[in-house]
């Protein structure tokens, strides 16, 4: 049987304790997994984080960005408070996102249960659907606006084809640019939640709606019993999504209708964006931002709630 002399054994490696090398597995994985998610960090509090505090800092300050940053407490809340257009901003936000959020809704679920069925061409329809949401914003306000002219636009010559000698103004009008506005903004984003409305039916477990045909169920009984029920966390990521997108509406008004006729379709996001950028009052928009910013937060932590609730 060999054996180790003492030359040999002293010149063997020491060998390495089971609980340092796992320490060593473990530092080494931990590096490996920052180093992937690092890039995505940094991005996030360059682009995104430092961003926000410097927008909460001079929500307190009055900044021309020409000069130096004065600190002036809650003076810019207290202005926005007594400020006629702020409030019809809010107003008119709230009035858009009242009538895009369940129409949306409803139209995405629509198309969704539509083209959830096997049938001809169902991937052209599905494609044609979701094409307007990736369309350039600018295009669909263009032709849109031409299709709304009072004058000469088809869907007035079509109202007065079948009967209604006075359609309405649309664009021009202050009763119905939001309105009109609120069409526009549905047939844009409608194939985009159409498509997660879509991803939520994939789930519903065909079992249940052949148990529910079998005890004699129709389809509006198996929609409301069945489908509805399984759809509840697809349905609520699409209004809280919906919610804040509706909040945060800008470009298309902006390209449409510039907030006009008037201010009749003067939402938040363009209110902060002309007293920024157009009149150069960057502590008043800061906090005209901020107050958007809690808008969001406080109706998405209701809509949690409400979520929670039910799901109890």
């Amino acid at each position: 049987m060999a054996t180790i002399t003492a030359t040999e054994a002293a010149a063997a490696p020491p060998s390495v304790p089971p609980r340092r090398r796992r320490s060593k597995l473990r530092l080494r994985n931990t590096l490996i997994g920052w180093s992937f998610i690092l890039p995505n960090f940094i991005g996030f509090g360059v682009l995104t984080l430092v961003p926000i505090v410097v927008l909460f800092y001079m929500a307190f300050t009055n900044w021309n960005v020409f000069g130096k940053a004065d600190w002036i407490g809650l003076a810019n809340f207290e202005r926005l408070i007594g400020d006629g257009s702020f409030r019809i901003s809010v107003v008119n936000t709230l009035y858009y996102s009242v009538l895009h959020i369940p129409l949306t809704i409803v139209v995405s679920l629509g198309l969704a249960l539509l083209l959830n069925n096997k049938l001809r061409g169902v991937a052209f329809f599905r494609t044609a659907a979701f094409f307007p949401y990736i369309t350039s914003i600018v295009a669909i306000a263009v032709v849109w606006n031409l299709l709304f002219s009072p004058e000469f636009g088809p869907i007035n010559e079509f109202l007065r084809f079948i009967g209604i000698q006075n359609p309405p103004g649309w664009l021009t009008s202050p009763e119905w640019a939001m309105p009109a506005v609120v069409i526009v903004g549905t047939w844009r984003d409608m194939g985009y939640y159409m498509i997660l409305f879509l991803a939520g039916l994939q789930t519903v477990p065909r079992e249940l709606h052949e148990a529910a045909r079998v005890d004699g169920a129709g389809v509006w009984q198996r929609f409301v019993n069945v489908t509805l029920p399984c759809l509840r966390p697809t349905m609520f990521f699409v209004t809280v999504m919906l919610t804040i997108n509706s909040f945060k509406i800008f470009d298309l008004i902006l390209v449409m209708t510039d907030g006009g006729p008037g201010q009749s379709t003067l939402v938040l996001s363009q209110f902060i964006y002309r007293k920024g950028f157009e009149e150069s009052q960057f502590g008043y928009a800061s906090a005209a931002a901020v107050a958007l910013f809690f808008m969001c937060i406080i109706v998405t932590i209701l809509q949690f709630l409400w979520n929670k609730k039910r799901s109890i």
